[in-house]
């Protein structure tokens, strides 16, 4: 892809998302993440109905009048965007591919955090670490981020979530807000999903297309396994066949929902077809 036209498309992606992220998600974003605690901002003459444990005593002490500790909630946050670049989330039946709904995702969720002021990084995974941005504040910083979200070309097409769980235990060492976003379509990663959601806030967000569900009978199909580029002759008329998969799907899913729950840490499941949005807004709204 030419230069021209990859900041076409980082120009058009930035007006959509900033757009949702200043109008509707940064209020929810703000609301729904909370600092990482209270810090001390000033002191202040006692009034009636402060709590007597905030008296400041040696303040008082010296000018022989009650004074009072004031705090604020400490805001500055760190978010990491988690990202699966695996062959996987390059298939789309439905008017966009999956990683195209996964870069506006992020790109929205990013701008929502700058405009609390917070910094914000990329984990680019597939079955290793392909790219690592440590969290930084700025627009520029995350039009970097959505330029490597649109550009990028991971070496692998294969998938492990435990080994991107990770590293970014080993890289996030202070407490993070952590989107997770993937399809999801393994498993065996409940150990380190369990390491990392005791440590950060972690969200995981399950992006999928509803032809991924089932398989339709459509008799012998040539079927290419994105992950592996293996091509597999397969007898869709089979019940059996059919049945399988699905059995295969739902597992997947029942994992992924099973898994960060007992960790817990939150879910979205969006649908390419949907709105990611309504989702997002819904998901910040019950945190509330």
């Amino acid at each position: 892809m030419e230069t021209k036209e990859i900041l076409k498309k980082v120009r058009k992606i930035e007006i959509k998302t900033r757009r949702l992220s200043d109008h509707i998600f940064s209020g929810e974003y703000h609301t729904s993440f909370k600092g990482r605690g209270m810090t001390f901002s000033e002191v202040r003459q006692y009034q009636y109905g402060d709590d007597v444990r905030a008296i400041d005593w040696n303040v008082t002490a010296r000018y022989n009048e009650p004074y009072v500790k004031v705090f604020e909630e400490e805001r500055e946050l760190t978010m990491m965007l988690m990202v699966d670049c695996s062959g996987s989330e390059s298939f789309g039946s439905v008017n966009q591919f999956k990683s195209e709904i996964i870069t506006e995702i992020a790109a929205t969720l990013a701008f929502s955090s700058t405009q609390n002021n917070d910094k914000v990084g990329l984990i680019l995974f597939s079955d290793e670490i392909e790219l690592f941005i440590p969290p930084k504040k700025g627009k520029s910083h995350v039009l970097r981020i959505i330029r490597e979200l649109i550009e990028f070309k991971p070496r692998s097409k294969k998938t492990d979530l435990a080994q991107a769980l990770k590293f970014l235990s080993s890289v996030m060492k202070k407490k993070a807000i952590v989107f997770l976003i993937s399809d999801f379509m393994v498993k065996d990663y409940e150990h380190t999903l369990k390491i990392a959601s005791k440590k950060h806030d972690l969200t995981g967000i399950r992006i999928y297309d509803k032809r991924e569900q089932s398989i339709p009978n459509l008799g012998m199909v040539n079927m290419l396994d994105a992950e592996t580029g293996q091509t597999f002759l397969v007898d869709t008329s089979s019940k059996q066949v059919r049945q399988n998969y699905e059995t295969y799907y739902k597992d997947n899913v029942k994992y992924f929902t099973d898994m960060f729950s007992k960790c817990g840490a939150g879910t979205v499941s969006a649908r390419v077809d949907e709105s990611y949005v309504t989702k997002l807004l819904g998901y910040f709204k019950a945190r509330n």
